[in-house]
């Protein structure tokens, strides 16, 4: 191989790497850990030692693994949610209600429904599903039919879920403790094989129909008419008008279909992990990160899972950092903070990357002629 073969492979090889899609979340990522680490410095605590800490408590053992994984669950699912919205033109900070109501749809159907294994993972699965789809639909048609932003109605709809389950809870379903009952074990997404490989690990199924869920994603959105249809909407909502599309119809069925997403992880997390819904004064967070995830992957179905992995990364590893380099909990949330706010200030990456760019440019010039 010449000269001129191997920078032209070089160049198509680094041009894998500096698509914008995959430099600026990666550049993201990296600014938010290095100002955590500056944060850290300034605390007196070891930067290098509380990131050794992360990667121990993610990758230390397979049971630390599993446990990621089973982190990273449900962030696949909010995340999808988020973006699906996002590519139809929505922002949809509802996950959060949707991932609830899934929850408590499918602790319910569990409870009240009595099925052969298998088919009573199954149904309520779809009830968590379609629990989430529905409350989807509230936003959209406001949206669609009135013109109230889907932001303000959204962030509504999620305190509405968080007192109407724990109330529905409480009257219906309440156990002794702060929680529901249990669910049946017919349902239960729990599989022994599978904790086995990591270690007894609370990894569970519904990490497979997470991955099935990102192909799912892929194929709706650009495979099929009804995905093309909700990705013009998405761009341009005139041009899609005036081609045809009937955009209300588009703006409903993208909130159900986010909906659908959010509250079939909630579903998955009931199932799988706990066995039943907690009362609680807070939101899990789930939806909420799922923004920054959507926001991380650049709304594309790899992006997502590598999105999801790295905050599930961070919060599990959160606890080890704090137990193995004595660093606060509160200054590893500031670290994951900087992390979405680099994310979410792209503008200002985009920027610095530029600047690099240019730099490096002149001075290959530079180097050119002086060669």
């Amino acid at each position: 191989m010449n000269g001129t073969d191997r920078r032209s492979l070089q160049t198509r090889f680094m041009g894998l790497f500096l698509k914008e899609s995959a430099l600026v979340p990666a550049v993201s990522v990296v600014l938010g850990l290095a100002v955590g680490a500056l944060l850290m410095l300034a605390g007196g605590y070891d930067p290098v030692a509380a990131y050794g800490a992360l990667y121990e408590g993610v990758f230390g053992n397979l049971y630390n693994f599993g446990e990621t994984i089973r982190q990273v669950t449900p962030l696949i699912f909010t995340g999808l949610s988020v973006a699906f919205a996002f590519r139809t033109g929505l922002f949809n900070i509802g996950a959060e209600g949707q991932f609830l109501v899934g929850s408590l749809a499918a602790v319910w159907v569990v409870v009240a429904v009595d099925a052969p294994a298998g088919v009573h993972a199954l149904l309520a699965l779809l009830a968590g599903g379609l629990a989430g789809a529905l409350w989807g639909v509230v936003p959209g048609y406001l949206k669609a039919k009135r013109g109230v932003h889907e932001v303000i109605t959204t962030i509504m709809m999620n305190w509405i879920a968080l007192y109407l389950t724990n109330y529905l809870i409480r009257a219906y379903l309440k156990a002794d403790a702060e929680r529901s009952v249990e669910i049946r074990p017919s349902a239960s997404l729990q599989a022994d094989w599978l904790s086995a490989l990591f270690d007894d690990a609370r990894i569970h199924l519904g990490i497979l129909l997470a991955l099935l869920a990102l192909v799912a994603y892929y194929v709706v959105l650009w495979k099929t008419r009804w995905g093309f249809e909700l990705r013009a909407v998405g761009l341009n909502p005139y041009a899609a008008e005036y081609a045809g599309m009937d955009v209300s119809r588009s703006i409903v069925s993208a909130m159900m279909a986010s909906g659908f997403l959010a509250g079939l992880g909630g579903a998955a997390e009931a199932l799988g992990v706990y066995g039943y819904m907690a009362i609680s004064a807070i939101f899990p967070g789930y939806g909420f990160d799922g923004i920054a995830v959507a926001l991380l992957g650049g709304n594309t179905p790899l992006g997502i899972l590598l999105g999801a992995v790295l905050f599930g990364a961070l919060n599990y590893g959160a606890n080890t950092m704090q137990r193995l380099a004595d660093v606060p909990i509160e200054l590893i949330r500031v670290v994951i903070a900087l992390v979405i706010f680099f994310v979410a200030a792209s503008g200002v990456v985009r920027t610095l990357v530029g600047l690099f760019r240019r730099t490096k440019g002149k001075g290959g010039v530079t180097d050119g002629v002086a060669s």
